[in-house]
């Protein structure tokens, strides 16, 4: 009798601990590039069902090579994502808005990260997904690993006088205040003359006054086809920058990171910018 009531009790505790066992997705399906960089480093592998559709691609992503591991979407679109029976979705606030709009009727969790300026907003994004995931401890462990990153660069470039630079690109628009550049600039020794000059966000290029601003170093996405590519664009042609080869080529998956990968980009940026910090 005894035992039989012990095993009535127990069964009963399963039964209780089974909606806090499954609280937690199991099947996360990242749908951007972004997401996918958060999801690696912070869900346990069974957790993930999905990432983007590039994921795979070196020339997009930063952890092509991790992200070999899982499946990838074969699109973007809802459909896509719908075939993994995700039970959460990680979105950016610049995929489509039908897209969203899509998975949300259908009744999926959805988390949209729509900050990525700054390493601050990224830090935020690791704590809302890391809650979401029940890994708020390995987020906060990545958090730490970061800033202790971020404190080393910075002690290398104490002091430094910031080299004058300008984005630039074979699309006529340029990086200011509010940009992924800015941050870019403000980790790596840099003084981004674009916002120098009051603009905000991505902003057409000024061409007819990049010969004033006094620019000391262009800095790229890309490898040395761009090169070719900027000296066909006669006002990046003609800057003394230019001519004299101060041109930063930085990998289009590491400038382009909107996750915590991007300080990789920093110390490649104060790398080539302050070579004689780093000898």
């Amino acid at each position: 009798m005894l035992r039989s009531s012990v095993v009535r009790l127990l069964a009963c505790l399963v039964v209780l601990a089974l909606p806090l066992v499954a609280a937690h997705p199991q099947r996360v399906v990242s749908q951007a590039v972004g997401t996918d960089e958060l999801l690696l480093a912070l869900a346990d592998p069974g957790q993930i069902a999905a990432l983007s559709h590039i994921s795979h691609d070196a020339q997009f992503s930063p952890v092509a090579a991790e992200a070999r591991r899982f499946p990838a979407l074969r699109d973007s679109d809802a459909e896509s994502v719908l075939r993994f029976r995700p039970d959460l979705v990680l979105a950016a606030s610049f995929t489509r808005p039908e897209t969203l709009a899509l998975l949300r009727r259908a009744g999926v969790r959805l988390v949209v990260l729509d900050r990525f300026d700054t390493l601050e907003d990224i830090y935020a994004s690791l704590r809302v997904l890391g809650h979401e995931l029940g890994q708020e401890a390995r987020a906060e462990a990545v958090i730490a690993q970061c800033r202790a990153r971020v404190s080393v660069l910075a002690d290398r470039l104490r002091g430094v006088k910031p080299v004058r630079v300008l984005s630039a690109g074979v699309y006529p628009f340029t990086s200011g205040a509010g940009t992924t550049f800015q941050d870019l600039c403000d980790h790596a020794g840099a003084l981004n003359v674009a916002t120098e000059a009051g603009l905000k966000g991505h902003a057409p290029t000024p061409s007819e006054k990049l010969l004033v601003w006094n620019i000391e170093a262009l800095v790229a996405s890309g490898g040395e086809s761009t090169r070719a590519q900027l000296a066909a664009i006669p006002h990046y042609r003609a800057l003394p920058a230019f001519k004299a080869g101060r041109l930063v080529l930085i990998p289009g998956p590491m400038m382009s990171s909107v996750s915590h990968h991007r300080i990789a980009a920093y110390e490649a940026l104060a790398r080539a910018l302050h070579p004689e910090r780093f000898r």
